[in-house]
């Protein structure tokens, strides 16, 4: 599962999701990706289940890029215990995602297979999604700023 190697400090706050990506928001590695179409967590076994759904489904020929990472950590204070006291202790790790966010990138494949492959990998995703080629986004293909 991914997770970062150190953060400087244990606990985050909740953070605010809103407006749209900025960054992140154009297909820069491969030919066709998954865009958020609304504000989420989405947490490391997440990833990693798209991940697995969409190499699977291409047999492992094609190259995939996972464009979010989870860098934040969310807590959980354990069943039956009253509230106060502080907070949770950390649970798991999430990466914050919102609208226009390309979250995997897909190539390598025909159009067919990487639509199939990227179908798969969004209902393993809990937001929702589009599955997008270079194309469609607009100034997509190599505008790296």
């Amino acid at each position: 599962m991914l997770m970062p190697k150190r953060t400087k400090y244990r606990k985050q706050f909740r953070g605010s999701m809103a407006g749209k990506a900025t960054r992140g928001n154009k297909i820069s590695h491969g030919e066709y990706g998954i865009v958020a179409m609304e504000p989420g967590w989405i947490k490391s076994n997440q990833i990693e289940a798209a991940r697995i759904a969409m190499t699977r489904y291409v047999k492992r020929t094609g190259k995939v890029w996972i464009k979010i990472f989870p860098d934040k950590s969310y807590t959980s204070k354990p069943i039956g215990v009253r509230m106060g006291k502080g907070k949770g202790n950390v649970e798991g790790w999430v990466a914050v995602v919102k609208p226009g966010r390309v979250m995997f990138e897909l190539a390598g494949v025909p159009e067919e297979t990487a639509r199939e492959a990227l179908r798969l990998a969004t209902h393993k995703l809990p937001v929702k999604c589009k599955i997008v080629s270079r194309a469609d986004l607009e100034g997509g293909a190599g505008s790296e700023n």
